[in-house]
């Protein structure tokens, strides 16, 4: 096991690492609509790559999830097998709207797995890229 300090330290080389393998601007959070931005995700289990919806209206949430969930089938076309989750809660409580694609049996705290983690996420988050491009303004459309 790890101390938080290291812990900490393996965090930030996995990230510098990433960056470094594959140095190019995501969208992440620069989707021009606010509270609705992609995320890359990793733990001592799983990758995953998300788009989150953390709308505070309720309704203005909704609209979007449903925008988004209309489009199912070419979003699966382009990032394959996903979760959905209207009203996902957060660890902090807080309750947001998430569609997203997950890897098991990879860690963060395992060098081995870095590069089976990266090429996830690249793979995966080039999907929802291409997908949020091709439907933008249809999903801004709310």
């Amino acid at each position: 096991m790890f101390s938080k300090q290291e812990a900490q330290q393996l965090k930030q080389e996995f990230w510098t690492a990433f960056g470094k393998s594959f140095p190019r601007k995501w969208i992440l959070y620069d989707t021009k609509i606010k509270d609705f931005s992609f995320k890359f995700f990793a733990d001592n289990k799983k990758a995953e790559v998300s788009l989150d919806l953390e709308m505070k209206d309720e309704l203005f949430r909704n609209a979007y999830y449903e925008k988004i969930w209309s489009l199912e089938n070419m979003l699966e076309e382009h990032v394959g097998e996903f979760y959905k989750d209207e009203f996902y809660t957060l660890e902090n409580g807080k309750v947001i709207s998430r569609i997203w694609v997950s890897k098991d049996d990879v860690s963060i705290f395992n060098k081995n797995t870095w590069h089976e983690i990266f090429e996830f996420f690249v793979e995966k988050m080039e999907g929802f890229e291409r997908f949020y491009y091709e439907y933008e303004d249809f999903i801004k459309d709310v």
